[in-house]
Order: structure tokens, then sequence, then C-alpha cells
């Protein structure tokens, strides 16, 4: 295939390889080169007439533009501006397996089933810093207990300090955001054990920080002041070797999808992540969700545009009207700090073919398939239901990402048309949209969906996919595990003192 017309009601094709002037889309002679993802007009557009695609308006031409030539960002805008108001005007969504099959799944992967019932699909010892004054430290406990452990094999699969430059010198909402995202890693079933490592003067006081953890098992979630011990590096080491005695007596055992919550995400989108990877994560979302199992969308802003599509899905109306504050929170958000709501596209997304936050938007939001909205999230809130959940979080790749695994998800799919080396503190496994990023980027991508613009069955495409996922969920590492690539990233929209 060189071209799709992605809806019947389209105006515009777009091309799934470089495509040279003179030949023929849809019947149209091409007037100019096009690049692989850009936007080809069908039929003549005058200033100010929308461009369809996906069967919806992604903006207006800015000026005349005859059949057979490109649009993109240089002469679309988008027609999205302010608050919107909503209505709760439900349609028909794909049933899911919350009803008497939930549960029943046919497949299964091999994980570590914890004693509080959640599951993780990695065994590691985390070290946390309440404050980012305490990062070198961390970073000497974790390299010295490395040393004397070395050689020695477990199931404990990596041991890891997450630095972050918060805990202190923070008021209100962005405090309570960094307290509660390290609570949440705490709490998160890939984590075998936890090391929690404070100052001592900081804001985030550890004897407060407890009382939000809650109870833990002490024998895997250990906590000190660095100023109340004589050397603490040397002590944290051996706390670490406390956890390390009992996390490494974890096995893995066979459990089924339905313990699967997924994080779904893309960046780097460019203009074939609407027509390959997301669509892909689309169908594995509905399919894990048939299971009885979960997943996550985020990135609210590039919800904006095809929020409605997420609303109409809702299962109930007090569903509905969460997601309309999730929108509504993010867009205010927006105009206090003065910032355009609509010009989200990046450099990379507007060479990659998407002109719109609507046409951004319109092909992130399939990520999440066409199964029923179950459950909407605040920042730093966890996972209570089953389903397809929506999570408030921006769009910044790591930032959204940490929200996605502080919410309970034990991996993270993320797909990519530019290419990203990133990981979270989770797996974050890279998709990529197109071949040659694939061909190109072999350390990065994960998995390649640009097959599917080359003609391959996504029937075909998504089983091996399923494969794929339910192999890194048995302990199969993604590139960026293997390159020791993995960090935090807690969302701040405040004052630093």
């Amino acid at each position: 295939m060189k071209y799709i017309k992605i809806n019947p009601a389209d105006n515009v094709a777009v091309a799934l390889q470089d495509l040279a002037a003179g030949e023929v889309v849809e019947g149209v002679k091409l007037l100019a080169d096009v690049p692989r993802g850009h936007k080809i007009v069908l039929k003549d557009l005058v200033a100010g007439e929308d461009v369809i695609k996906y069967g919806f308006p992604i903006g207006h031409v800015t000026c005349d533009a005859a059949a057979g030539t490109l649009v993109d960002h240089s002469c679309i805008k988008t027609n999205l501006e302010g608050l919107l108001e909503y209505k709760y005007e439900p349609v028909a969504a794909a049933q899911d397996g919350l009803s008497a099959q939930a549960g029943q799944a046919s497949r299964t992967f091999m994980g570590f089933r914890r004693a509080d019932g959640q599951v993780g699909i990695r065994n590691q010892i985390w070290v946390i810093p309440t404050v980012g004054c305490v990062n070198g430290i961390c970073q000497q406990i974790v390299e010295r207990f490395k040393a004397d452990l070395a050689g020695e094999k477990s199931s404990v699969d990596a041991v890891v300090c997450f630095p972050h430059n918060y805990g202190c010198s923070q008021l209100g909402q962005d405090h309570e955001n960094t307290r509660i995202v390290l609570a949440d890693m705490i709490h998160h079933p890939n984590a075998g054990g936890v090391l929690v490592v404070s100052l001592g003067c900081e804001n985030n006081q550890l004897d407060a920080f407890r009382e939000l953890v809650g109870p833990v098992d002490e024998s895997r979630v250990k906590m000190f002041v660095c100023q109340k011990v004589e050397d603490e590096v040397a002590y944290g080491v051996e706390r670490l070797k406390e956890i390390y005695a009992v996390a490494s007596r974890d096995v893995r055992t066979e459990v089924p999808v339905s313990e699967l919550r997924v994080g779904l995400k893309c960046g780097g989108s460019d203009g074939l992540s609407g027509i390959t990877a997301n669509p892909l994560l689309g169908v594995f979302s509905d399919w894990i969700v048939e299971q009885g199992g979960t997943t996550v969308l985020t990135e609210v802003p590039e919800m904006f545009g095809a929020e409605t599509i997420l609303m109409n899905r809702c299962q109930d109306e007090a569903t509905f009207e969460k997601t309309v504050s999730l929108i509504n929170d993010f867009k205010e958000y927006f105009m206090k700090q003065g910032m355009p709501v609509y010009e989200n596209p990046s450099p990379g997304n507007k060479a990659g073919g998407i002109s719109t936050l609507e046409e951004k938007s319109l092909g992130c939001t399939q990520k999440c398939g066409s199964s029923i909205v179950r459950g909407v999230l605040k920042y730093g809130e966890r996972l209570s239901v089953k389903g397809l959940n929506l999570l408030s979080a921006p769009g910044n790749d790591l930032v959204a990402s940490t929200a996605l695994a502080a919410a309970g998800c034990q991996v993270v799919l993320f797909t990519t048309g530019r290419g990203t080396p990133f990981g979270s503190f989770v797996p974050t496994a890279k998709i990529s949209t197109n071949t040659p990023l694939a061909e190109g980027k072999p350390n990065w991508i994960d998995f390649n969906a640009g097959v599917l613009a080359q003609g391959e069955p996504m029937d075909s495409v998504a089983a091996r996919f399923t494969d794929f996922v339910l192999s890194v969920a048995s302990g199969e590492p993604v590139n960026s595990e293997r390159h020791g690539i993995r960090e935090i990233a807690i969302f701040k929209s405040g004052v630093t003192l």
C-alpha cells in the first residue's frame, strides 16, 4: 500500500510511504512530492473549509488548496477554542470482560503474587529518596550493594534508585504530588522491596510520609533518616541486604491476564500513529479488557478535540461528569498559566505529518480501542476498578508514563513514530509506527507496528503483539531495561521556594 483514505468521509488521504509528484492517489495526480505520514488533498478546498480525517474535522485550511497538493501545519489551523459545554450522549461501545465472563482469561503469564493481592511482572528492589538532597547517597548505596553481591543470582532482577528534584521547597499540590507518587511506588507490585532514604530536615518529613504510605510489610519496606545515622551509606547497604534476603525468595507463578494493568501512551507521534501503532494498541486494549483486565489512557491535553468520543463511551452519567472535569480542569490549568490550550503538536509531530491538536487527539485516543470507560483517576490516584480507565496527567512522556506506573500499571506500552530511548519505573515498551524507525533504531524499538502499513493483516500483527506483551509480563526485558534506563518525573505546576 502506498497511501490510505482512512474514512469514506475524508477529503484527504495519508501517504504510507514517500510519494513523488505525478503519482496518482484516489484518482488524483500529485502536484508535488509528499513525505510518508503527510496528507494529500483529494478535492479542491477553499480557504476556511474543513479538512476531514478519521471522519472528523481536524481543522480548516487557511488558504485555497488544490486537489493533489500536500496540506500540513503551514496551511491548516485548529477549529478548537476555550472551554466547552458537554452533554452525555451515550453510544454503543464494545462490551467488555466485566460481565459474567470477567476473569475467565484464556491466556496467562508468569508473575509475582504479592501478599496484598496484587501481581507484579518484575521483582525489583527500589531505593527511593524522600528529597532530592539525598539522590547521591541513594546512588552510592545501590552501587556499594551491587558490588557486595556481584555475581549472585536470584529472582531479584534489578536494584535501582530513582532520583528526583523534589520533596522540599514545594507548596500545596506540588508537595502532595511528590508525596503521593512516592507512596504509590512503595505499594507497586513490581517492587519486591523498597528502601526509603530521608535527609531529615526536608518538607517531606519521614514520620508524616510513613502515615501517608500506611501499613507495609516491614521486612520488605525499610526507611531511615540520614541525619540520624553515623554512616548513611553503610547503614543503607545493610538495610538493602535485609530486604534482598526476603525478596530473593520470590518466585513467578502462573497468573491469568485479568491481573494485567497496562498503561497506554504515545510520544514522538507521526502521521502513521493513528493508522498503525495506536489502532494496534486499541485492539490489544479491547482484548485485555474483554479478559477482565485493565488498561489506562492518559495524556489529557491529547484528548482535546476527541474527548466527546470518550465521554459518550462512559458507563454512566457519573463517570461522564468525572471525564468532563478531567478535560476542563486541564484546560483551566493551561489558561491560568496564560498558555494556548490547542497549540499542542510538537516540531517532531509536525515533521511527521500531524498538523493540529484535533488530528493528534483523534489518533491518540485510538490506543484505548472501543471499550466502555469504567473509571476516571486523578493524578496520583491508584486503580480501583478494572476495565478501561482515564487518568489525569500531561502529555509529557516521562511525567505521563510515571503517572501510569504510579496508578498501578505494571507495564507501559508506548507508541512512537520518531523514536525515544527513555524508560519509566516499570517496563516501557516502544512500538514503532513505521518500519524505517524500527530498522534504524533496533536498540530503542521493541515491536514494529509499521508492518500494518505494508499490508500485514491486523489479526496476525495483534496476535504477535499479544505474545510479545505476555512475554514481557513473564520477564522478558524491553530495550530500555536492557540499557538500564529507568526514571521518574513528577508533575509540577507551582512555586519553588
